[in-house]
């Protein structure tokens, strides 16, 4: 019998790694993970709001009919003589099966649904050498249903199911190489996959289930090398390493992934290493020998990959070498995604509509209950999934109105998109431009001055007055010379705004502009694609330009109608620094009037590596102190949405940044009853689908029930409107609240503020502040990467 690395009790590997040795003590355990922190404020009655009419939806989940009721135990597991390997110890055990029943074993840790003798030994038969070894199993603690993380049981053995459907493993998710789709004309290949997370929602355990899909590269790392040796052939190394380490790969020979953390460039497959006998062999003589594969190019170098720690403890070496010609780059590069064509022929498999997705689910489904392997081990666990996706009650928020200039209003409309309301309408608030300059290449100048008579007449159709600018032409379109014609337009002049006018939108060219505009010479800009001067719809081109001038002016296209409070509504972002990992960005903007039309924003980097600032509290501070100045009083309802907040990181944030929050305006206000908080964290990239009559829900879809988390304030609400695939709703959870605000009003003002993102006159994903928060921590991140001036602060120029 050769001893393999699969375990039939079941893949413990992650759950060792989430639960950790320490996990138990004695027959208790420690409830540590995030999602089983209670976050839902003492003081709330009922989560659940009221106004809209009320619907039913499907969600993409699926009830658990039965879950395992029975006391888990956890047992110490030894070896004697001492056995390393990891998947050896595991073989080891198999072989006991039939005493031990259903079993998770980790190498050390084993958990079974069996109560065994407090301690018990065995004796299994090595292969490798036919050495008798003697397995001790001590029981060392139990664990009993109402433990939070009996969860994670579930989910491993899901994962397992998964494997079970001969589904690859690549990274941390299963796909279904055998129904992939080849998209030969930009050599990829598309896996679809399956994400499953199974949790306590509020009445039911239910498991959620979810379509991913892969893009794995036909091209090799040897493809790659001999591109970079085509484009450079003095520094093709550096150009190589820049390209390929960090990165996922696929070696179909035993369909591993690695990921690449180093260049050999002084190995080649020719160089030996040592196999476990002691005997010395090529790589080339290798790969010949046990895969029948031979290798074609003797001079390529090797790649270097770390093994995993529980790889290594398995008694295989810490690096291991690949031939790059047997390595399968996967994901996307930023070329691919700067491909239109590529992009929009692998959404039309991506972007999969809702009843597609339903169906696919449904196959699914069907899969995880028609397979006896699958079928045997849930019944071992008493577990049995339901066959129809699970119901969920929600509510359609009407569309809400859209206040223009002089007091009229107009309906956001069933797609919430009042864009052809706009024309020929005055603006909520209208600035005036008078004092401004256009730099563009000389060979533009008659489409640019064509384009700024369209802007100036679309922009008096909105009550935007614009006079003409001042022309600096340039001889061409380098960055240096947007710089120094910068540089001499701000030494002789005052601009109110500087529009420039660039031939594409290369990264280096835009950073140097918005450098010169955002921190050394302050000044509201605009770049604008020279390929959209002479667009087929110029005209809304022009509307959405005139806009956004209005908006960087200080003025504001429109608002909605809001409750008649001091009201002040935040939005926190961060952004990491693509040129240093360690360096993050993070951003908040913050409203200074009454209509949520004006912003206060501040910048400030920190290099913990993580997206928690302690610099928030005192942005917030300057941004209340900011709001007394403009409103001649302090804001009576301070509501803060968090956005870049991952699933391990509530804890902290619930625990300290809140808490040095409410300090810092409580030293502010003196009297902590006269401010009232509330805190909610936005998530985006959440698994959640929501179906409506097999179609998406429109716009002002709230769920706040059925799917929920029990111990959280938390609810769904689809805000946008999507035409192509299936809309993802976005999830937010209240963590601290003083308001007094009931659930309804909470969800309302949330809808309310995804209508105010100046750059769409539509509704967007998350509310406007954490909109403008994100996007003014990606300017400043990707391009500036350093803080703006201070004189920038109450304008919108991130736009």
């Amino acid at each position: 019998m050769e001893v393999s690395g699969e375990t039939s009790g079941g893949d413990a590997a992650a759950l060792s790694s989430q639960l950790g040795r320490g996990a138990m003590r004695g027959r208790r355990m420690i409830p540590s993970t995030p999602e089983n922190i209670q976050t839902r404020p003492e003081n709330l009655i009922t989560k659940q709001g009221s106004t809209g009419s009320n619907v039913m939806l499907q969600a993409n989940y699926f009830k658990l009919l039965a879950t395992t009721d029975w006391c888990l135990y956890q047992y110490r597991v030894d070896f004697a003589p001492e056995e390393d390997r990891t998947a050896v110890r595991k073989g080891l055990l198999k072989l006991h099966r039939e005493i031990l029943g259903a079993y998770v074993f980790d190498g050390t840790v084993m958990y079974s649904s069996r109560r065994l003798q407090d301690k018990m030994e065995i004796w299994s038969r090595r292969t490798s050498d036919e050495h008798k070894i003697r397995i001790t199993i001590r029981l060392v603690g139990e664990m009993e249903k109402v433990d939070q993380r009996y969860l994670q049981f579930f989910n491993i053995i899901m994962r397992k199911c998964l494997a079970l459907l001969n589904l690859q493993l690549v990274g941390r998710d299963y796909f279904d190489a055998h129904s992939k789709v080849e998209v030969r004309d930009f050599r990829l290949e598309l896996w679809p996959g399956y994400l499953t997370s199974i949790r306590q929602h509020e009445k039911s355990i239910l498991m959620c289930a979810e379509i991913i899909h892969k893009v794995m590269r036909q091209q090799t790392l040897l493809d790659i090398l001999n591109d970079c040796y085509k484009q450079d052939k003095l520094d093709y190394e550096t150009s190589f390493e820049n390209q390929v380490i960090g990165l996922v790969v696929l070696t179909d020979y035993n369909n591993n992934t690695y990921c690449i953390s180093d260049v050999d460039f002084d190995s080649s497959p020719d160089s030996t290493f040592q196999l476990r006998t002691g005997e010395k062999i090529s790589y080339r003589e290798y790969y010949r020998n046990k895969y029948q594969i031979s290798i074609t190019n003797a001079s390529q170098p090797m790649l270097v990959t770390r093994l995993k720690p529980r790889e290594r403890r398995a008694g295989q070496a810490e690096l291991v070498y690949l031939v790059p010609e047997l390595c399968r780059a996967t994901g996307l590069t930023d070329a691919i995604r700067d491909n239109f064509h590529l992009m929009r022929t692998l959404a039309e498999y991506t972007r999969v509509s809702p009843a597609a997705r339903i169906d696919k689910l449904m196959v699914f489904n069907r899969r995880l209950r028609g397979n006896p392997s699958i079928v045997r081990e849930l019944d071992e666990w008493n577990l049995h999934l339901d066959e129809k996706l699970v119901d969920v009650p929600a509510r359609f928020l009407q569309p809400e109105k859209i206040v223009l200039g002089s007091g009229r209003t107009v309906s956001a409309g069933q797609f919430a998109d009042w864009t052809r309301e706009l024309h020929n309408k005055p603006l909520y608030n209208i600035a005036r431009l008078t004092n401004w300059v256009v730099i563009c290449v000389g060979r533009m100048r008659r489409d640019v001055e064509r384009f700024i008579q369209t802007l100036k007449e679309s922009a008096s159709g909105m009550g935007f007055r614009i006079d003409n600018p001042r022309l600096w032409d340039i001889v061409d379109d380098r960055s240096n010379t947007y710089s120094d014609t910068l540089e001499r337009v701000m030494s002789t002049s005052n601009p109110e705004l500087i529009f420039c006018v660039v031939s594409n939108n290369r990264a280096d060219r835009y950073s140097a502009i918005k450098k010169k505009c955002t921190h050394d010479r302050p000044v509201a800009s605009q770049v604008f694609l020279a390929k959209n001067l002479t667009n087929k719809g110029i005209r809304s081109i022009a509307t959405k330009v005139a806009i956004q001038l209005n908006c960087k002016l200080g003025g504001a296209p429109w608002s909605v109608e809001l409750p008649p409070i001091n009201l002040m509504v935040v939005g926190y972002d961060v952004c990491h620094d693509p040129a240093d990992k360690s360096r993050d960005f993070g951003a908040m903007v913050a409203s200074l009037d009454r209509s949520l039309t004006r912003y206060y924003s501040a910048v400030a980097a920190h290099t913990t590596g993580e997206e928690l600032s302690d610099e928030f509290g005192e942005s917030l501070e300057k941004a209340v102190l900011c709001y007394r100045q403009v409103n001649k009083i302090l804001p009576s309802h301070i509501v803060i949405y968090r956005d870049g907040v991952g699933e391990g990181q509530v804890p902290y944030v619930y625990k300290h940044e809140v808490d040095d929050i409410k300090a810092k305006l409580n030293k502010l206000y003196g009297d902590p009853s006269t401010i009232k908080l509330a805190f909610v964290i936005v998530t985006k990239r959440i698994n959640t689908r929501l179906f409506y009559n097999q179609n998406n829900p429109p716009p002002g879809t709230v769920v706040d029930d059925i799917v929920t988390n029990p111990l959280r304030y938390d609810f769904f609400i689809v805000s946008q409107s999507v035409r192509q695939g299936t809309v993802t709703p976005c999830a937010y959870n209240v963590i601290a609240d003083s308001t007094g605000w009931k659930a309804d009003q909470m969800q309302r003002m949330t809808y309310k503020l995804c209508h105010m993102y100046y750059n769409w006159s539509g509704t967007v994903r998350v509310p406007a502040p954490c909109q403008y928060a994100h996007k003014l921590a990606f300017l400043v991140a990707q391009f500036v990467r350093r803080p703006p001036s201070a004189r920038m602060q109450s304008l919108l120029y991130y736009l």
